[in-house]
């Protein structure tokens, strides 16, 4: 059954060629008066006639612009075959059009950024990942602190995620040690780290291990500066350093209040400036609220940039709450805090999940403190953004993540519509997207 919202599409569609017919039948009765009348007689009707010669003419491009517009949606929705000539298509290399893809800038850091990356690599390789450098703990912590490098871990795993790499690597890459000295150290993280000895400074360093696995995109640390977070509790007290933040929420028994990072002034990197400028959509997350994402946004030159681009700006929602940072939170509360931090016209659109997930894993996660995130579209409506929902869970053993193949589509397809379809020079970048979510569907 063809939807209403197609019919009403189609109708559009004959309503631009009806009007474009009118104009062009207008237009030529216009242009013979003109060529007929002599240049002695009333000039005013000939300037006249020039100028609806010059309206037809353009309200004639825009019919034409609207009707290709209706016809690459309604082609999108299966309702129209386009088809492109099979030689002409195996000209055109994957690769090639992956270049010509959308330009995403996605900024976080931790395990969901990784994990969404895999699936929008498969849409474009015009993909930069803005990764955040508060990192303290674990093996990355233990690096930063002897070797005095910017924490590794997370973009350790943003290269590896657009990577095109064989597989034994990238487990080598992934493997951590079991004993001796280097006992629960990730090898990746020491091949980042004996890189960075050998460059002018830890970005030289990224992009150097970027080439070796012959990176789809470009992946940057937020800044070179040695960034630190500190969160101001409700009870009025402050706790230095990322890995404790969400353990002394817990123990306090105290939310967050506010997040600073030092140095407060702390420079982004060019090339992270130039990429949200230049960027079609701009993605936040997924990650963790306070110790992933805000930390990029409170370098003040992110932000601004933020504010500043044309782009679309997207929010990826958590599915669960966090325990220490985002317990009994909605969807809306992620928002506000990150209006309250940052401003708004940092973010367009939320994505975000609207299914639950079985009752025994709601058990497990609720017991730990944890449980789904809720989705008030009414609330989230009154701070002016825009709401796109679908089920993104993806049951993995005992936990639940994002389906990284089902949201990369969400949002390619969200991008599509809100920013490629009114760029007239990415039509046939559109058409491909269309078949290439064809083909993975299928």
């Amino acid at each position: 059954m063809i939807p209403l919202k197609s019919f009403k599409l189609g109708k559009r569609v004959k309503g631009y060629i009806i009007a474009s017919v009118i104009s062009i039948l207008v237009l030529i009765i216009l242009i013979t008066k003109t060529v007929l009348s002599r240049l002695d007689e009333n000039s005013t009707d000939i300037v006249l006639i020039i100028v609806f010669i010059v309206l037809s003419s353009i309200f004639i491009y825009k019919s034409v612009e609207e009707v290709i517009k209706c016809i690459v949606v309604l082609a999108k929705r299966g309702y129209i075959d386009i088809n492109i000539d099979e030689d002409l298509e195996e000209l055109i290399d994957d690769d090639v059009i992956l270049l010509k893809g959308p330009k995403i800038v996605v900024i976080g850091g931790g395990t969901g950024l990784s994990t969404m990356l895999r699936g929008l690599k498969n849409y474009t390789s015009n993909i930069t990942a803005i990764v955040t450098v508060g990192d303290d703990g674990g093996g990355s912590g233990v690096l930063r602190e002897d070797l005095g490098i910017l924490p590794p871990g997370d973009i350790r795993n943003c290269i590896l995620a657009l990577a095109r790499t064989e597989p034994l690597m990238e487990e080598l890459l992934q493997y951590r040690f079991k004993d001796g000295r280097l006992k629960n150290q990730n090898f990746g993280n020491l091949f980042l780290a004996a890189m960075d000895g050998i460059s002018d400074n830890f970005e030289d360093a990224v992009q150097k291990m970027s080439s070796v696995l012959a990176v789809k995109g470009k992946v940057l640390p937020v800044t070179l500066e040695d960034m630190v977070l500190e969160a101001e509790l409700e009870n009025g007290n402050k706790v230095r350093g990322e890995s404790i933040i969400g353990e002394e929420v817990i123990e306090q028994d105290s939310r967050i209040k506010k997040l600073k990072i030092f140095p407060e002034d702390a420079k982004a990197l060019d090339d992270a400036i130039s990429a949200i400028e230049d960027a079609d959509a701009i993605v936040l997350g997924p990650g963790s609220l306070y110790t992933s994402i805000l930390p990029n946004l409170l370098v003040k030159d992110i932000t601004r940039s933020i504010k500043k681009s044309k782009a679309l700006k997207l929010y990826i929602c958590n599915i669960m709450t966090q325990p220490g940072e985002t317990q009994k939170f909605s969807v809306s509360d992620h928002i506000k805090v990150i209006f309250d931090h940052c401003g708004r016209d940092i973010i367009d659109c939320v994505i975000a999940n609207e299914e639950s997930i079985h009752p025994d894993l709601k058990d497990k996660y609720y017991a730990e403190g944890s449980d789904i995130v809720n989705l008030d579209i009414e609330e989230l409506e009154k701070l002016g953004v825009d709401v796109v929902k679908d089920d993104l869970t993806e049951t993995q053993k005992t936990y639940v993540r994002h389906n990284a193949k089902k949201l990369a589509k969400i949002i390619i397809e969200t991008v599509m519509e809100r920013k490629m379809l009114y760029d007239r020079n990415k039509i046939l970048e559109y058409i491909y997207l269309c078949k290439k979510i064809k083909t993975r569907d299928n």
